[in-house]
């Protein structure tokens, strides 16, 4: 048996609702942004992740299939981005409900 120490990674974060609400505020400008100009001046822009959450809050299944992305993908990956790791998995575990509900709301404050 080695004599390394085990890694501690530490205690995980805990996303703060000012997170979330910044988090909220940056993918309804992103959207918003989309509405105005279009795809092209942000895709590239963008990480993959932002451009597939933006486009599951839009609707757009195009480009979702373009970066292989389904709904589960997008709300499994924003889960421990919304809860934190362990909130992120219990969630998960649950079908992802309360990731799918701040969805929604984020979707309401985009209005349509």
């Amino acid at each position: 048996m080695s004599d390394a120490k085990r890694i501690s990674w530490g205690k995980p974060r805990k996303p703060t609702d000012a997170d979330r609400d910044a988090l909220r505020d940056d993918l309804v400008a992103k959207a918003r942004a989309v509405r105005a100009d279009g795809w092209s001046p942000h895709r590239t822009v963008w990480t993959a992740g932002q451009v597939s959450a933006v486009a599951y809050l839009l609707g757009d299944a195009d480009v979702l299939a373009e970066f292989e992305e389904s709904e589960g993908t997008v709300l499994s990956r924003y889960a421990a981005e919304l809860f934190g790791f362990h909130g992120g998995r219990k969630d998960i575990e649950a079908g992802l409900t309360a990731t799918q509900s701040w969805f929604d709301t984020v979707r309401k404050t985009l209005g349509s």
